[in-house]
């Protein structure tokens, strides 16, 4: 399903890297690493929040970092970058983008190294395993000694690991889903939005949400630390803005399903 977002919105290229330097400019006292554009991070393929179409990139957090380039009167640019990178802060040091999108939880260690807008989703985790495979709940996979998968260095992961769990780990959300496919492990851990929306797919109709983890997370937007204020004020603007005027709304439903009636509540 395609929704456009205004007229002010252009197409996205997916790029292999950014142009920093002598080509960046400032624009409303943010900083651009690339003139006439606003460069974003993330790591695909991780939809509903982004994920490649046609040779575009598309996306939950793509819809609404399109917001905060309209806002500035530029376009946006995405650029693939390991998670590990994003995650760390390396990646927006490093000068290859401007703001870090990705489906990225906040958390205190990630807000000592980068500067994070206010939270724009509340998130849970779900546990995704065959039907009829009698799981219920976490305890479930240790007590039939089922494989568990994850992927890594996700928050996803570090929670099933801190209650004692060894998961396999894969580099990407399509690699974990595969990785359940192919019977390399029994139960995978996501994020809820991403299963819902794999679930949606004819292809993984053998399988279902066994169980949700209520983790009390909350995803935000990530610029360089102590380095971009005013990029941070205008993406808590555009986040507040979308959240009032019904275009939150909107992107939700596009590529979520039905919003709670507190997800669009402005902070």
């Amino acid at each position: 399903m395609r929704w456009a977002l205004g007229a002010g919105v252009a197409a996205l290229a997916l790029t292999a890297s950014a142009c920093g330097g002598s080509d960046g400019a400032t624009v409303q006292g943010v900083k651009l690493i690339k003139k006439g554009a606003l460069t974003s991070c993330t790591h695909l393929p991780y939809p509903p929040f982004q994920v490649e179409q046609g040779g575009k990139v598309v996306g939950f957090d793509v819809d609404m970092i399109d917001l905060v380039a309209k806002k500035l009167g530029v376009t946006q640019k995405v650029v693939d970058t390991p998670f590990e990178t994003m995650k760390t802060g390396a990646a927006l040091n490093a000068g290859k983008c401007d703001i870090v999108m990705g489906g990225m939880t906040i958390k205190p260690d990630r807000v000592k190294f980068m500067d994070v807008s206010e939270p724009y989703f509340d998130a849970t985790q779900s546990l995704m395993a065959k039907k009829g495979s009698g799981i219920t709940s976490l305890e479930d996979v240790k007590a039939k000694k089922l494989k568990l998968g994850s992927q890594a260095s996700t928050t996803g992961e570090d929670f099933v690991k801190g209650k004692g769990y060894d998961p396999s780990s894969f580099d990407n959300s399509n690699a974990e889903l595969d990785g359940l496919r192919t019977g390399q492990v029994d139960v995978i851990v996501q994020d809820d939005p991403v299963v819902k929306g794999w679930l949606k797919d004819p292809a993984n109709s053998k399988y279902e949400i066994v169980a949700n983890l209520n983790t009390g997370e909350q995803y935000g937007f990530w610029i360089r630390k102590n380095y971009n204020k005013k990029l941070v004020e205008l993406t808590n603007q555009a986040i507040q803005q979308a959240k009032q005027d019904g275009t939150y709304k909107k992107i939700y439903e596009k590529w979520i399903g039905p919003m709670p009636a507190a997800a669009g509540k402005p902070s």
